[in-house]
């Protein structure tokens, strides 16, 4: 089970590496996530560079995708090279995510006709004129596609993943564990509010 987080030059960290963290909190036979990058490496709004894990061809090819977000996301869909790879995705044989500005992208390519979407405050503009609805809210899904508004959604998105793909009980497993001590359950509750609504009817718990 391959999930890939799309992650390009300017990314933002808390969306790419909180999703990459919370992922990786299942440890199942063949689980692997990686940071899906367009060159060898990129580097953050804020400098930090990382190595790709998986390339863009491949995460086209992957069981889910996130498309995070970052400061150059504009360009990114003003380039063709970049788009004619992403047309790639698919949402009718794999789970597409996208987190904050990356919601910009699905908007482009053209997978979010007719559907909401949720996304950063700086990013609405751009989402609303590419024709799509902003929700007020943290999280959004309709079948196989979803969006998360903010940062600190992204393990929202990062727990809908898993239990599409793993299980709702994984899902809360790998929340709990990320969630600040002493607030565990409470954290857990308020996030599985957001995600439970938009699972398969047997995956609500």
């Amino acid at each position: 089970m391959h999930i890939a987080i799309l992650t390009f030059e300017g990314y933002n960290e808390l969306d790419s590496l909180i999703a990459l963290g919370v992922l990786n909190r299942v440890r199942a036979d063949g689980w692997r996530v990686t940071l899906a990058t367009p060159g060898p490496r990129v580097t953050s709004m804020n400098g930090v560079t990382v190595e790709g894990m998986s390339t863009l061809e491949e995460a086209c090819a992957a069981d889910a995708v996130i498309v995070g977000s970052g400061i150059a996301t504009r360009e990114v869909v003003e380039d063709p090279a970049l788009m004619g790879v992403l047309r790639g995705l698919d949402p009718s044989r794999q789970l597409i995510g996208a987190q904050c500005s990356g919601a910009l992208v699905l908007a482009r390519l053209g997978l979010l006709d007719g559907i909401p979407a949720c996304t950063d405050l700086t990013t609405r503009p751009w989402v609303v004129a590419a024709g799509v609805d902003v929700l007020d809210q943290p999280f959004y899904a309709d079948g196989a596609l979803a969006t998360a508004g903010g940062c600190l959604a992204s393990p929202y998105l990062a727990g809908w993943v898993i239990a599409r793909l793993a299980g709702p009980a994984a899902a809360e497993e790998a929340l709990h564990y990320v969630a600040p001590v002493g607030e565990k359950e409470e954290y857990v509750a308020r996030a599985w509010r957001s995600i439970s609504p938009y699972l398969p009817a047997p995956a609500r718990v």
